[in-house]
């Protein structure tokens, strides 16, 4: 574990009392600190100071030595003075590597890509970092414009206080949708930009089954072949049916798949009804796992859906042998060039569409908040409150502004992008001989991948931000899917939050592990037909009520009703 360095001249005067109030191109800069702050005003600490931070490599896109030296964390620094002092872990283990490293007391200062802080509070090795927003002006700017203090109302522990910084959106964006061969849905007589509109996981259903009729009348598959075979459900889904089944589950009411990971056991709350349940056993739980069961009986949907890793069911959307397949904004056009790669361009036409509804037409993403950054204790207590106080500075420009989001993002403008004209309006581009996965941007094989080269939107550092700034590197096939999502679909009502006591969320985490773990693998087992929804429906509702759902829900219900 590396150690941050110290360096960090010490502040004249009582810089924690002064909180900036400057507008973007102001100069509100405190004449008592050694450093520049503000409202979209740069960072810049006078002195240079090094400051310890995790970061999570993936590695289909891992560091190299270039991101320091010239990229992303080069230009950090030359813009701040800031050296960001980095211990890399492996994207698959990150979590349990931070959480070693903060149990043991040898944390970097600076947590980002934290999805979930509960398990840190009690053990003190964490900042409550609501404690500090307020010498946070671009954190807090953004939490005005957007009215966003009900939905940090959700992330705020029994104390009252919260201990994530988070990615905050101006509005919640769908991101992982179904991508469908149109050229084949074509063929087989089925319009899916006029299906798209009001179909549901049923109508999907039929509609598939008629493309295979097809496909096995033109000799394009067998009867016994599968027509879907999905990523992000297997390995990479925990076995747990991944982002297929949090897609349907919200399209039924339903926490599931990703949907379920830390919900106590599928966790939802009534607002008819005021008051929380558990929606892992409820009827529209029983309509999304006989929906799910039909495509995999019927011989559409492969059940090594669940088990295969997702380079085996891109291989088989790649080479025609599926005509559907997940897919998101980050995918979709190293997608796309997956299928004009083997197929050859021109010779297929890919759609990516809304996808289906259920019992209500709800989009699974529904929070205006995401994973997020948390602050360890070590930093407060090695640097002192008033050089704690310039690192949350810094954190409030790296994360929160503006500047520091495009530059992340993109890179600087002029070296890697500009600004073109389309359609009357100025929109940013790559420049020629550029292209970035991270941004959905493909080009040449020759052409530069600003990610790969120079660490630019590797995803670790911006999250959340206006909806102008989230989606300027929107294409225009994602711009009008995101209208449409717009027209055909709706954003549910963001559940509250029951704030347990570190001894109540102990106990619930004790009921919570074998009960979601047991749910999960009955789950499967309806889908997949080992289990039969029908005659083995009240044995599972039975396990679960033996793994304690029901204490859960009065637990979780009882937190609520004293808060």
């Amino acid at each position: 574990m590396k150690k941050a360095i110290g360096g960090i001249i010490a502040l004249g005067c009582a810089a924690a009392l002064f909180v900036s109030c400057g507008k973007s191109g102001s100069k509100d800069v405190s004449k008592a600190t050694d450093y520049k702050f503000g409202e979209e005003v740069t960072f810049y600490s006078n002195e240079p100071v090094t400051y310890s931070m995790f970061f999570s490599d993936a590695s289909w896109y891992p560091m190299v030595e270039t991101w320091k030296t010239e990229g992303v964390f080069k230009k950090i620094m030359d813009k701040t003075n800031v050296n960001l002092d980095l211990t890399t872990f492996d994207s698959g283990d990150y979590n349990q590597k931070v959480n070693l490293a903060i149990n043991s007391g040898a944390s970097a200062y600076i947590i980002p890509k934290i999805y979930s802080e509960d398990q840190y509070v009690a053990g003190g090795g964490i900042v409550a970092v609501s404690d500090y927003t307020k010498y946070m002006p671009n954190f807090t700017a953004f939490v005005k414009k957007y009215n966003m203090d009900s939905d940090l109302d959700t992330i705020k522990q029994s104390d009252g206080r919260f201990y994530r910084l988070p990615g905050m959106h101006q509005a919640p964006l769908q991101d992982y949708t179904l991508l469908v061969r149109e050229d084949i849905f074509e063929a087989a007589g089925y319009n899916i930009r006029e299906l798209e509109k009001n179909w549901t996981w049923e109508d999907l259903h039929d509609v598939l089954l008629g493309v295979k009729k097809y496909m096995v009348s033109k000799g394009m598959c067998k009867e016994s072949d599968y027509i879907w075979s999905d990523l992000w459900c297997g390995e990479s889904g925990k076995g747990q049916g991944g982002n297929l089944l949090k897609l349907m589950g919200a399209s039924y009411n339903v926490l599931s798949g990703w949907g379920i990971e830390g919900s106590n056991g599928g966790i939802k709350y009534d607002w008819n009804k005021k008051e929380f349940y558990s929606s892992s056993i409820s009827d529209d739980f029983k309509k999304l796992v006989n929906v799910a069961n039909s495509y995999v009986k019927d011989g559409i949907l492969d059940p090594e859906t669940f088990t295969q890793s997702d380079e085996i069911a891109h291989n088989k959307f790649y080479n025609g042998k599926t005509v559907i397949m997940s897919t998101n904004r980050g995918a979709l056009s190293n997608d796309i060039s997956g299928v004009n790669k083997i197929l050859g361009e021109g010779n297929s036409k890919v759609y990516i569409t809304a996808y289906p509804t259920g019992t209500n037409k709800n989009l699974a993403e529904t929070s205006r908040l995401e994973c997020g950054v948390m602050i360890a204790q070590k930093a407060l207590d090695e640097l002192g409150e008033e050089n704690f106080i310039k690192m949350m500075r810094f954190v409030d420009w790296l994360f929160y502004s503006k500047e520091a989001c495009s530059l992340i993002k993109w890179g600087p403008e002029g070296e890697t992008w500009h600004y073109v004209d389309a359609d009357g309006l100025q929109i940013k581009a790559l420049l020629p001989g550029y292209k970035c996965g991270g941004l959905g941007i493909s080009g040449a094989e020759s052409d530069v991948d600003i990610r790969l080269k120079w660490g630019y939107a590797c995803g670790n550092y911006y999250y959340g931000h206006a909806t102008e700034d989230s989606t300027d590197n929107f294409t225009p096939v994602l711009q009008d899917l995101m209208k449409r999502y717009v027209t055909y679909r709706t954003s549910a009502k963001v559940d509250p939050k029951a704030k347990p006591t570190e001894d109540q969320r102990e106990q619930i985490t004790l009921w919570a592990v074998p009960l979601v773990d047991n749910i999960n693998a009955w789950t499967l087992k309806f889908i997949t037909g080992q289990k039969d929804i029908n005659k083995d429906w009240n044995e599972y509702i039975n396990s679960c009520k033996n793994l304690n759902v029901d204490k859960i829900v009065d637990l979780t219900n009882k937190i609520y009703s004293e808060q």
